[in-house]
């Protein structure tokens, strides 16, 4: 929290980025900018109150970058915790496109629909009966399915949107099924198959010692949550002429799938001619990938 001095300080400096020499104008930005966060109330104010195309042109540009760089830094931090809040991660990437993103309201969404399935379900369930309760409340009664005309969308993979549309791609149906089943504590986890994101549901949670011996079956929520076995995979992974590895029957981690869905956004912001949205998120992907 900043002092009201500081806050005055920052009220001029702010005032002064109209100014026309250019010199002068980066030093008055560097000294903005190492306010971080705090500043963007203020340069909010100030591009709602100016005229100046000039000033407005600046404070977007200053604006963009402490967000940036603050979704970095949150994003380090998550993988330093342990990457364990997988809702976290999803809207982290949701808020480099919608950095106004009310959270809130997503996680109130999402525990609702939690709450419904926790009310269903009980401890003389098998897996496949807590998978059918999930589907039911999460395909049935919410609506919720795969957006087969826009697949390439690359709205698809937001958290925002796949609520307030109740259309998705494989990965945000997946990742929401996965948030929800690890709020429930069932020991369900993402597959990285190369081409279409699937979950598995195992007879434990999974540990580095996991192996095909412990999946009991798969699941395809961009298919209405459609359960099926290894038999389809290598039926499928046949037809795209790829040849199997472990990693595509095996669990994955929340940063492999966090990674996915980074690598999806820019594959189909390059596709749409959007380079320095690209450059953003391959500072996000850098921020997975360095070493903590």
């Amino acid at each position: 929290m900043i002092t009201d001095d500081q806050k005055k300080q920052l009220k001029a400096m702010i005032s002064l980025m109209d100014e026309p020499d250019e010199e002068t104008y980066l030093k008055i930005r560097h000294k903005v900018y190492a306010f971080g966060k705090e500043a963007l109330p203020f340069l909010e104010k100030a591009m709602e109150e100016t005229f100046s195309e000039l000033m407005h042109q600046r404070i977007t540009g200053i604006m963009q970058s402490i967000r940036q760089e603050s979704l970095y830094s949150d994003l380090r931090e998550w993988v330093r915790l342990g990457s364990s809040d997988l809702l976290n991660g999803h809207l982290l990437v949701t808020r480099s496109q919608y950095p106004d993103l009310d959270e809130t309201s997503i996680i109130h969404r999402i525990e609702q629909m939690r709450m419904s399935m926790w009310l269903e379900l009980n401890d003389n369930l098998t897996p496949m009966d807590n998978v059918r309760v999930i589907n039911h409340i999460l395909f049935d009664v919410n609506l919720f399915e795969g957006n087969k005309i826009h697949l390439n969308a690359p709205q698809n993979q937001y958290l925002n949107t796949l609520l307030e549309t109740r259309r998705g791609s494989p990965l945000s149906l997946g990742m929401l099924y996965l948030v929800l089943t690890s709020k429930l504590n069932l020991p369900i986890y993402g597959v990285n198959l190369p081409q279409h994101f699937i979950l598995t549901c195992l007879n434990g949670p999974a540990t580095e010692h996991t192996t095909e011996d412990d999946v009991l079956f798969y699941i395809n929520p961009f298919n209405k949550g459609a359960v099926f076995t290894r038999r389809e995979i290598d039926l499928f992974l046949r037809q795209v002429n790829i040849q199997p590895e472990n990693s595509f029957f095996l669990p994955c981690s929340n940063i492999d799938i966090i990674e996915r869905l980074l690598n999806v956004l820019i594959y189909t912001y390059n596709q749409l001619g959007y380079p320095e949205k690209i450059m953003d998120l391959q500072l996000l992907l850098r921020a997975l990938q360095e070493k903590i």
